[in-house]
């Protein structure tokens, strides 16, 4: 067998219906797919030519699924200021200095980082797709891609833009980079520029990934802008969908999660960016409760500061027992099907669980890093509660994705990491020496201490 992998003796957590646990387990992987998982012994021709992980005092657990995520280059730089002064000071300025080497190298430092903390797949919104999907490609990384649409006097990217990316990169990477749709958010769009986005969307079959309700101050333009609230208006222009994954939402309402509901829409919550940002906290018990599929993204490393999931998995359990004053919301095995399960959904893919027939996105934790310490033997629930509310991105010892081995023993095995990070370096400022920031918000900045 081509590309063929066992994992033995290792600690499963599934993500199946049951979110079952299977301890003492091999897990054989053919070409792409998980064939088997079982306690029983694995059939020693199958062995043969296979790679054979050892996987002893780790636990297997589906990739991690960034639902909401920016390729970043500028982790740290201007990032004391609310958002929509963030926005205009830095992120645009920066993304609008961007040249193909840049985006290249930032993406290459972000999907390092982001798989060696133990995510697998990104829901990447960003600019200068072509050098970000060769990135994805040459990292290993599983990649939905699109780009940041806005009307055309906010110097971005076009709908035009997206359909080229489409037609061109969709599918690319053995299947590991897709494109969808993507608009920026409401206060940079038109009622035309949305509608032709749900045009293309449906012209191209493809999805669109959108920011949706973040802040108040976004609240407050669409209401000046449309006359409706951005949830909304983007139903209004037929953006809502089963195809749409709608970020942030921290301000819908009870009528408009009654809208995401209706439309099957998806959603990211980033409640680690929520919160640093200053835009509130996301009524994420409500959308459960409603049925919706809620997915988990860290955003941007500006306004996150790291692409650690798991660092996102516990914020998103503690924010909201800390806001309501209740202790029982967001548990451990929940808040875990949320960065894997749901976000596969949400993307469509057949990852996200470790099951028969589901692709091989995978990872193992070092369940002998004191974090796990103590660990009752054969416990799913103490096992659950380490890995949410206790590990860390530094767990992750291997990370296998669509069958391929890009980590192990936290090694690289398709770049050399050192270069990635020199060279993002070295981009970093060149860009920020060609950002040219608005008048109105050249002091932005410097009032922030940055």
């Amino acid at each position: 067998m081509s590309n063929h992998i066992i994992i033995e003796n290792t600690t499963v957590v599934t993500m199946n219906d049951d979110d079952e646990v299977v301890f003492g387990a091999s897990i054989v992987i053919d070409g792409n797919r998980i064939t088997t998982v079982t306690t029983d012994s694995v059939d020693p021709a199958l062995t043969e030519g296979a790679t054979v992980i050892d996987g002893d005092g780790m636990a297997a657990l589906p990739g991690l699924v960034d639902l909401h995520y920016h390729t970043a280059l500028g982790k740290g730089w201007s990032d004391h200021l609310p958002l929509f002064e963030y926005l205009q000071s830095c992120w645009y300025p920066m993304i609008r200095a961007l040249d193909p080497e840049a985006a290249y190298w930032a993406g290459m430092a972000s999907y390092a980082e982001s798989l060696r903390s133990g995510t697998t797949t990104v829901n990447d919104m960003y600019r200068q797709l072509p050098s970000v999907a060769r990135a994805a490609e040459q990292i290993g990384i599983r990649a939905v891609l699109c780009n940041d649409v806005a009307d055309d006097e906010h110097d971005l990217d076009s709908l035009a833009d997206n359909a080229n990316a489409y037609r061109t990169l969709h599918g690319s990477a053995d299947g590991r980079v897709e494109v969808l749709v993507g608009i920026e958010w409401l206060p940079l769009s038109s009622r035309a520029l949305l509608r032709g986005a749900r045009e293309l969307a449906d012209e191209l079959g493809t999805g669109i990934h959108i920011h949706l309700n973040e802040s108040l101050s976004e609240l407050e333009i669409s209401q000046t802008k449309f006359g409706r609230r951005p949830t909304e208006f983007a139903y209004d222009c037929g953006i809502l969908g089963p195809d749409c994954i709608a970020a942030h939402c921290v301000w819908l309402n009870d009528a408009e999660i009654a809208l995401m509901r209706e439309t099957g829409t998806h959603i990211s919550h980033n409640p680690v960016s929520n919160a640093k940002l200053g835009n509130g906290v996301a009524r994420v018990p409500e959308m459960l409760a409603a049925g919706l599929n809620v997915g988990l993204g860290h955003d941007a490393a500006e306004c996150n500061n790291s692409r650690d999931l798991f660092q996102v998995m516990k914020w998103a359990s503690l924010v909201h027992r800390a806001n309501r004053v209740d202790a029982s919301l967001q548990q451990a095995p929940d808040v875990l099907r949320m960065a894997t399960r749901n976000g596969s959904a949400a993307l469509g893919h057949d990852t996200g669980q470790i099951t028969s027939g589901s692709i091989a996105d995978i990872i193992l934790i070092d369940l002998d890093s004191p974090v796990f310490t103590p660990l009752m033997p054969d416990h799913p629930g103490h096992l659950f509660s380490h890995l949410v509310f206790a590990a860390d991105g530094s767990c992750v010892d291997t990370t296998i994705v669509d069958g391929q081995i890009v980590m192990r023993g936290r090694e690289f095995t398709r770049f050399d990491e050192e270069e990635v990070l020199a060279r993002a370096n070295e981009h970093f400022r060149a860009v920020v020496g060609r950002m040219v920031v608005p008048p109105e918000y050249a002091n932005a900045r410097v009032r922030a201490g940055s």
